[in-house]
């Protein structure tokens, strides 16, 4: 839903606070650069007047004290303008900064519901491009607006001192004026939002391609994607030809208009002149004044694109940050200390979308500390969704889940997630070196302590043959290293962060035996004196579980020790021969 301008400025507003200073400096250099162009035409009036009434009262000595007078104003106005230019500038980047500060902070604040179905590509584009506009319109602004202010109202009063009727007829053309740009304003306004909207669909769309680039080659698909993307590019082509078109309309009739004015000047204030109504001094200020007055209205109207631009930056900025966070710190949250490991499951329920089928019911679940527990079981079971309401990825609707008999809605999450170790089939490393994607786990560690956390995940191995050892650049996403590699590099991740529950989403399926082998390692170290999730899908992984689970769509059906399950004969006994014939 559009919201209108004054709720968008009321939204903006504050962020001028913490540099008022700065911006009534900014208006003051403002009205100094406006008093200098004022005074101009009173300069001229003076000298005509004097010229056309008594030419011996223009002595060279008033000549010389009017121009050392305006020269002094043009200096003033010089070091005035400077100010503008650059510290009004800056306060304007200082404000987007501020803007795009809130706007990131409120994205890490948003849980996966929202990113399920956002596209990155599309925020993207919203915190960069959109806010670029707002440098331009935080400092412009109140200082188009402030001038034009002042230059209207110093214009209305000093040119009724010369002539009534010449002023009301001027004057009133500029409602007019104003009315029928308003609407071409409004049009240009969603032209823009259509615009921004278009670049973050090609942004997402551009970013999906990269990112994909391997399967995109693999299929020889690089020319359904060129013919994709030039789609997308000639959609946004045609929103902007159509905001272009709006725009010279625009531009067309402020044009139209300053013609009329500058004729009703001309051509009314002459047959003044002709009856006496006016003398030359007042005739040729006014023209001066007039060509002011439209300077600074078409000030406004050129300022009016960057305004529009501005707003609906400000806009889709309000629509992020208006988006509630589903997943917050209840009131009265609590840090969650000196954990160990004690989790219970009592009565949980859960569903992603209001109206769909329970994907976890009624599930009951008590969990010993330093317990290893294994999650297998068809897909779709909801072993994934379990684990990932104990760090409250997503929230239960219905029951409770303890820690150490704490429910954990009354923790805080980063208290919550910081005792939540996870280790995932699919490797996210950030791209820089391999010193710094260990060090996420615990910021502060020295590089003993890395080094220490490596070797226990069976990393410093590989990572000692790199040239650059530790510094070793990874790569976006790691690409540079193997899956194996990628794989105990997030095991040592965890090690530092040292948490006392762990949660492994089936971390070795995708690694190749002599891969899985190093790996698994690695995690029987981590999983010590831990309590453990592992969800599974090579069984032979979890036969030294504490306790085997076999969660289906109906719920823990099956539970025991591996050898237990076996002699059962039931699901799990069949998922073990599928597996062993396999």
């Amino acid at each position: 839903m559009k919201k209108q301008k004054p709720k968008l400025l009321k939204r903006f507003l504050p962020y001028y606070k913490n540099y008022t200073k700065t911006l009534i400096l900014d208006l003051l250099c403002a009205a100094l650069t406006t008093i200098c162009e004022l005074v101009l035409p009173l300069i001229a009036r003076q000298i005509t007047g004097y010229a056309t009434t008594d030419i011996a009262s223009l002595t060279t000595q008033l000549i010389l004290t009017w121009a050392i007078f305006y020269i002094v104003l043009r200096i003033i106005d010089t070091f005035a303008n400077y100010y503008m230019a650059s510290v009004g500038h800056i306060m304007g980047a200082k404000i987007e900064t501020d803007m795009r500060r809130d706007f990131f902070g409120h994205l890490q604040k948003l849980s996966f519901t929202y990113y399920d179905t956002a596209k990155v590509g599309t925020l993207m584009s919203r915190i960069t491009n959109d806010l670029f506009d707002v440098t331009e319109f935080a400092h412009h602004c109140p200082e188009e607006f402030f001038i034009a202010g002042i230059k209207i109202i110093a214009s209305f009063i000093i040119l009724c001192t010369m002539n009534v009727p010449l002023t009301i007829i001027v004057f009133a053309i500029i409602p007019v004026m104003t009315l029928v740009l308003a609407r071409y304003q409004k049009r240009m306004k969603d032209g823009f939002r259509e615009s921004r909207t278009q670049i973050g669909e090609l942004n997402s769309q551009i970013e999906d391609s990269l990112l994909g680039v391997r399967v995109v080659k693999s299929y020889a698909k690089e020319e359904y994607e060129k013919e994709k993307f030039n789609k997308g590019n000639l959609v946004f082509l045609k929103v902007k030809e159509r905001v272009y078109k709006i725009m010279g309309a625009f531009q067309s009739c402020t044009r139209l208009f300053d013609g009329l004015m500058y004729i009703i000047v001309v051509a009314v204030g002459a047959f003044f002149l002709k009856n006496e109504q006016i003398t030359a001094g007042d005739y040729v200020a006014y023209l001066l004044f007039v060509t002011t007055l439209m300077t600074s209205v078409r000030r406004i109207v050129e300022f009016s694109e960057q305004f529009n631009r501005g707003m609906t930056g400000i806009e889709r900025f309000s629509e992020i940050l208006d988006i509630e966070p589903d997943i917050k710190d209840e009131k009265g949250a609590t840090e969650l200390k000196n954990v160990k490991g004690e989790i219970e499951f009592k009565g949980v329920s859960f569903h992603y979308n209001e109206g769909n089928k329970d994907v976890i019911s009624n599930l009951e679940l008590s969990v010993k500390s330093g317990e290893n527990i294994a999650l297998v079981g068809p897909s779709g079971g909801g072993k994934t969704t379990l684990c990932s309401l104990l760090p409250r990825f997503y929230d239960i609707t219905d029951g409770e889940i303890t820690i150490d008999g704490k429910n954990i809605k009354a923790v805080t999450l980063k208290s919550l997630r910081e005792n939540i170790g996870m280790v995932a089939q699919e490797v996210y490393l950030f791209s820089g070196s391999i010193r710094e994607n260990i060090a996420y786990g615990n910021p502060n560690a020295t590089d003993e302590e890395i080094k220490a956390a490596a070797k226990l995940a069976g990393a410093d191995e590989f990572i000692d043959e790199l040239p650059d050892g530790y510094d070793s650049y990874v790569g976006e996403r790691g690409i540079m290293l193997s899956g194996g590699q990628k794989q105990r590099i997030s095991i040592a991740r965890v090690f530092l962060k040292n948490p006392p529950i762990l949660i492994l989403d089936e971390a070795t399926s995708a690694l190749d035996n002599e891969s899985e082998r190093l790996v698994q390692k690695s995690l029987e170290r981590l999983t010590k004196g831990r309590t453990t999730f592992t969800i599974a899908h090579r069984l032979t992984t979890i036969k030294n579980a504490d306790r085997i689970l076999v969660l289906t769509e109906n719920g823990i059906e099956e539970s025991g020790t591996h050898k237990e399950l076996l002699e059962k004969g039931g699901i799990y006994s069949e998922f073990y021969k599928l597996y062993s014939a396999e």
